[in-house]
């Protein structure tokens, strides 16, 4: 669950006050330092915040480090006596966590013992893997027999760690572990009421309990944040302006948003709270006696008894220890196929002992907390044949509360137009101080009284840092999420979106992703024993002879799967269930050893208890024998039944799956394996294969065929008994190889179009599979992929292998072993003297096919160089592993791509996690797999997660833009207007802000995404060339204009001067109705509008401005009624506006201004601003190459890799 690192800071001296821990169920690393409030800094803290009404208690409340800085002292763990714990993530983000003292009057090793660390010395940075202990003495002279009378306990976001007193370290306690977990009979006896109660305290109730705050504490969090603290001192700086209306409306919207933020909150909270809480009642195994309790009372420990008739979901992260299960686990994995669970083993328990994380021979035994039970069988352990199980982990520490933690505490990303935009409104900030500096030189001038000219410095911050800004950001994302959830594609991360505006590879699974799920059997190809080759392709079972060596090969069809039936249909893997149904047979359950649980329950299929016979299989017509004569020979010889004895599940690093069957009559047992064809060779006698195995293997997967092996062997005398003892490296040695089954492998028709256009977006391609990497070549020929006419190389170790330094691979056209690859640059060497000139290789004439144990060669010892080649020319990844997905994934953002992966379920979870990016094609709303999760059955989901992204980046950036230049075409009004002591009115404003700029920002959100997709992607930077010139190009010419609108008005005849006296006791009242006040508020109600519309991007992210009918809604609207204001305004509304009459030829040159304003601006964002950005580049690369210097942008290596690729081809 956690491991601690090595701190960036040396310790203090004395115990440790600074600790470091990796959470890797959210993978991050967090900081803790321990402070401890000092009582006179305190008095200080609270007298600062009396002199400042508040104030620097909302600094305090903003910047937890100020009031840290100003009360606390940094102090040891273990010396804190009302200690503060403060939590630093990677993102710089700082929360404050109380030390909370807890009763608990037993011995320390009850809680340490498992999680101290092996090493006596303590590091700040609690560098200390948590790892079994021997028990102590008995005479309890260890520091871990200490009797304790309370723990120092703290929390994070729901997780939660003790202070262990003898290293003073916290301790994660969702990696505590029993020394008492050795095997599976050291803990079937459950737990004493008293060690219950005792982890009760320690552990909590099991309950994923999301906290919800009551609506008085909502809204002092909502009242306190930032962005309304600035509204409530905008709305009274407002009225102490006399501004009544326009405070008045914004407070009643700031009312209407609190309250419905509010009630929005509250139930996403309720919502959360009831996906995420689940209790039942359950059978627990305490003091030798079964007891029912609420499932919030498990604890680690716990031997609950999964034969409860109430029980359909899994309470709690259980080991199964007896019985066998068929679950459920899309809500964890987003993959709907059924999971079959067999009971732990010895090893397996110690191994979770030991700290080790879930691996999939732990997952095979692991029931998830959430998990849909679809039937649970009872096994042999103990009298009454229940189904037991251990719980491991409650609450929070399951992997439900991990997904639960992970949607209510997403990561941010660290986008760079976020980064930007805090930036940006820095900057405006800035300008706002640089405006009131010029305008108060004037103020004094004037004879401005103080107090007026404070009034005014703080108005001019609320112009140009609009508190609406923030909240523009998210206007784009929105509007996405809810067009993507209208096509099935649901998101827990809405970040995300936007992030999704600038991938450029995404890699595709390839099996139930690009392909079907379900494979279709071509055939099977028997061998030919007299001629010591294949024989022909049978594609009906008739074919198969039952005679002589061949029969096997059908029994090993027809038992070598993990197939279960359940109320008569069966489930489980969709290739082990095609391959079944190709037999023809049928397949039959265990029958009971002992009775059975009752039925007709109305819970999940709960059947009989586990046989000594797994399943038995029959062929057609074949009648049905008992099962209790099934092991014994001579009898019934028109019978023909097997029964599978044991089952060695399929594991991925092996590459296949083995069972020990039993037939009917028969004295023997037979071995069957299943897997990869090139496993084969390792576990099987050379004589066995044929000689065309090679030659036929070959053409198959080259043709996009997918071919499984199968091999076994008999035992003559084997018993049950023995069978179960014995050792899978055993059964699976000297075995004879029986044929092949070939399916084939269809892709989905939505496959071929979705990469035609994600190539077309000249967006890189990968396909991660763990399948035959000549299957996946012929695959990604198919789909499209890469082009059928490229060359593709494939890698071969030709010294060594994976775990050996000093390998060497071969990399060679599968089309042409003549043709080869450079193994340091990667770079086609010549080709050999009798190809012609046509079969020089390009740069684009050729891709890469690289395989699992090559991919790890490369990335443990291959040259970094040979490493980023491959990663940026390879497109084909075979035989991965899951961990090697997640590998390559990370790989490839080391470069600088933006990488998405859309797979289908379990193997993919590491990956699609790990992604900036990942999309789980799956039936659940929600996976803890993947931040999106479609019900889009193919790929073509992904085409529509990227132009919604490229949409919601794209109107991120308009609405940024939009609001900035609203802030400094409002900032260059009043600035003007500022120069003589006047300012717009209380309705000018309200009518800009209230009536023009809302709906507008969020029309303007409406526009939808592009039908196709564009080569070059959105922008990111705010501060991009042409991003800058876009903004400061508009500011420069919308404010020109105001410019002469202000200078124009003062030079007509009918003009005349403001009646302004600065020394009024009135003074705040700056007048308003004059005619530099009509002129500016005219034309600038107009910029307001058409910016608007020329800030609304269309092709090629979005589609056109006048298909957004909201929006064009409005823009006529608002232009019709500025037209009418500037041209014949009704007499109420002149003075409702504090409009001065200007004659008929000043209206039309105002009307003249605006339509040439328009104009000039429409030109300069369409054409001038890509040319003043190409200037501006032009200028930077003259100097850059001036200086002999080369730049490369940060974070884009993946773009130096290819350029050296390119050039080393030209050499």
């Amino acid at each position: 669950m956690y491991e601690e690192r090595e701190p960036s800071l040396p310790p203090p001296p004395g115990p440790p006050s600074r600790q470091t821990i990796y959470i890797a169920d959210e993978d991050t690393t967090m900081r803790f330092t321990g402070y401890e409030p000092v009582p006179w800094k305190s008095w200080v803290w609270f007298f600062g915040c009396w002199i400042t009404v508040g104030g620097l208690a909302l600094l305090g409340r903003w910047l937890p480090g100020l009031w840290l800085k100003f009360v606390c002292d940094e102090k040891a763990f273990k010396d804190t006596t009302d200690g503060v714990i403060v939590v630093e993530n990677p993102f710089t983000d700082v929360f404050l966590s109380k030390v909370d003292k807890v009763d608990y009057p037993y011995p320390a090793d009850t809680v340490f013992n498992a999680l101290s660390s092996p090493s006596s010395t303590v590091r700040p940075s609690g560098a200390n893997t948590p790892t079994p202990h021997a028990k102590p003495p008995p005479n309890g002279a260890t520091p871990s027999m200490e009797l304790l009378s309370s723990l120092r306990m703290t929390e994070y976001r729901y997780s939660h760690f003790a202070l262990n007193p003898t290293s003073g370290l916290f301790m994660m306690l969702s990696s505590w572990r029993d020394p008492a977990w050795k095997s599976v009979r050291a803990v079937q006896g459950g737990l004493s009421a008293a060690i219950r109660e005792q982890r009760h305290i320690l552990f909590g109730s099991n309950l994923i309990d999301v906290k919800g705050k009551s609506i008085g504490g909502l809204l002092v969090d909502e009242v306190l944040h930032p962005f309304y603290v600035f509204q409530i001192a905008s709305i009274i700086l407002w009225s102490v302006d006399d501004y009544y209306y326009y405070a008045f409306c914004i407070a009643l919207i700031s009312l209407i948003s609190i309250a419905t933020t509010l009630i929005e909150t509250k139930r996403t909270i309720e919502r959360m709270r009831e996906m995420s809480r689940f209790t039942c009642p359950v059978r627990v195994l305490v003091d030798g006696s079964w007891t029912v309790v609420d499932s919030s009372q498990l604890v680690p420990g716990d031997i609950v008894d999964l034969i409860t008739p109430a029980l359909a979901v899994f309470p709690a992260d259980i080991l199964l220890l007896s019985g066998d299960a068929i679950v459920n686990e899309s809500m964890l994995t987003g993959e709907s196929v059924p999971v079959s669970k067999i009971p732990v083993k010895d090893a397996t328990i110690v191994s979770w002992r030991e700290g080790l994380e879930i691996d999939s021979n732990m997952a095979k035994s692991f029931l998830y907390t959430g998990t849909r039970i679809i039937r649970l069988r009872p096994g042999n352990l103990g009298e009454e044949n229940q189904a037991f199980g251990m719980v491991v982990r409650t609450g929070f520490s399951t992997t439900k509360g991990a997904l639960i933690r992970s949607m209510l505490f997403p990561k941010p990303m660290g986008f760079k137009f976020y980064r930007d935009s805090m930036r940006f409104i820095g900057v405006l900030a800035c300008i706002a101080g640089l405006g009131f500096m010029a305008s108060s030189v004037k103020f004094i001038e004037l004879g401005v009284p103080w107090s007026t000219m404070c009034v005014r410095a703080l108005d001019l911050i609320t112009i140009v840092v609009p508190p609406a800004l923030p909240a523009t950001l998210s206007i784009g994302t929105s509007f996405s999420i809810g067009r993507l959830r209208k096509l099935g594609i649901f998101c827990i991360s809405p970040n995300r979106v936007n992030v999704a505006g600038k991938i450029n590879v995404v890699c595709f699974d390839k099996t139930g992703t690009l392909t079907e799920d379900g494979l279709d059997v071509l055939g099977v190809r028997t061998l030919d024993r007299t001629g010591g080759v294949f024989g022909e392709l049978s594609t009906e079972v008739a074919d198969l002879p039952l005679g002589s060596g061949k029969a096997t090969l059908l029994y090993a069809l027809a038992t070598c799967h993990a197939l279960k039936s359940i109320n008569g249909e069966i489930l489980g893997d969709p290739l082990d269930a095609k391959m079944f149904e190709w037999t023809g047979w049928t397949l039959e359950e265990g029958k009971p050893t002992a009775n059975g649980a009752k039925k007709g329950d109305g819970r999940p299929a709960h059947d009989r208890p586990a046989a000594l016979v797994q399943t038995v299989v029959r062929p057609p017509g074949s009648a049905q024998f008992k099962l209790e004569d099934a092991l014994k020979s001579g009898k019934h010889a028109h019978f023909l039944e097997l029964g599978v004895i044991r089952v060695f599940e399929f594991v991925s690093s092996l590459r296949r799956m083995s069972v020990i069957v039993k037939r009917l009559k028969s004295s023997s047992m037979e071995i069957y394996v299943k897997g990869a064809p090139e496993v084969m060779a390792d576990i099987c006698e050379k004589d066995s294969f044929p000689a065309d195995y090679e030659d036929l293997l070959a053409y198959y997967t080259k043709n996009g065929f997918r071919v499984i092996a199968l091999a076994g062997r008999s035992i003559d005398g084997l018993s049950w008994l023995k069978a179960q003892r014995l050792k899978r490296e055993q059964a699976e040695a000297g075995l004879r190889f029986l044929g092949l089954i070939i399916f084939e492998n269809k892709l989905k028709p939505g496959t071929a179009p979705a990469i035609q256009v994600l190539r077309a977006a000249h967006l890189g391609i990968r396909m991660v599979t763990g399948d035959n990497p000549r299957t996946a070549i012929s695959v990604a020929r198919e789909c499209g992929l890469v082009n059928v006419s490229a060359h593709m190389f494939y890698p071969t170790f030709t010294y060594g292998d994976a775990q050996a330094p000093d390998a060497k691979i071969n990399w060679a056209s599968v089309d042409d072993e003549d043709l080869k690859l450079d193994d340091y640059s990667l770079k086609p060497l010549p080709p050999p003297h009798h190809h012609t000139v046509e079969d020089e290789i390009s740069y684009q004439d050729y891709s890469m096919a690289v395989t699992g144990d090559v991919f790890k060669w490369m990335v443990n010892y291959a040259p970094l160089e040979t490493l980023q080649r491959m990663l940026v020319k390879a497109q084909i990844y075979a035989r991965m592993s899951p961990d090697e997905k997640h590998e390559l994934v990370e790989r490839l953002q080391s470069l600088g791509y933006t990488v998405a992966f859309c797979g289908d379920g379990a193997n993919d979870c590491g990956a699609l996690k790990a992604a900036d990016v990942g999309l789980s094609l799956s039936e659940a709303e929600a996976s803890v797999a993947a931040p999106f999760t479609s019900r889009i059955p193919d790929i073509s989901c992904m085409i529509e997660v990227i132009k919604e992204g490229r949409a919601a980046l794209v109107t991120s950036f308009s609405c940024f833009k939009y609001m900035a230049l609203y802030s400094i075409i409002q900032f260059t009004s009043i600035t003007l207007l500022y120069s003589f002591a006047s300012t717009l009115g209380d309705f000018q404003f309200l009518y800009i802000d209230l009536f023009i700029i809302i709906p507008i920002a969020v029309a303007m959100g409406r526009t939808l995404p592009y039908p196709d997709i564009h080569p070059k992607r959105p922008t990111a930077s705010l501060v991009s060339k042409k991003v800058l010139a876009s903004i400061i190009g508009q500011i420069i010419l919308t404010s020109s204009f105001q410019f002469w609108a202000f200078f124009w008005v003062r030079n007509q005849p009918w003009y005349e001067p403001p009646d302004i006296d600065p020394h009024d006791e009135n003074g705040l009242d700056f007048e308003t109705r004059n005619y530099e006040n009509t002129a500016l508020f005219l034309i600038s109600s107009f910029q307001y509008i058409f910016i608007a519309a020329v800030f609304s991007i269309g092709p090629p992210y979005r589609k056109q401005l006048w298909t957004n009918v909201f929006l064009m809604v409005c823009l006529v609207v608002l232009g019709a009624f500025s037209t009418l204001v500037l041209m014949d305004p009704p007499v109420p509304l002149s003075l409702l506006l504090d409009l001065v009459p200007v004659p008929l030829a000043g209206k039309l040159t105002l009307f003249v201004a605006v339509v040439v304003n328009v104009c000039v601006c429409w030109t300069f964002e369409e054409w001038g601003a890509k040319q003043v950005s190409d200037f501006i580049g032009f200028i930077g690369r003259t100097i850059t190459n001036h200086s002999n210097g080369r730049r490369i942008k940060e974070g884009k290596a993946y773009k130096a890799v290819e350029g050296g690729m390119r050039r080393s081809l030209t050499d």
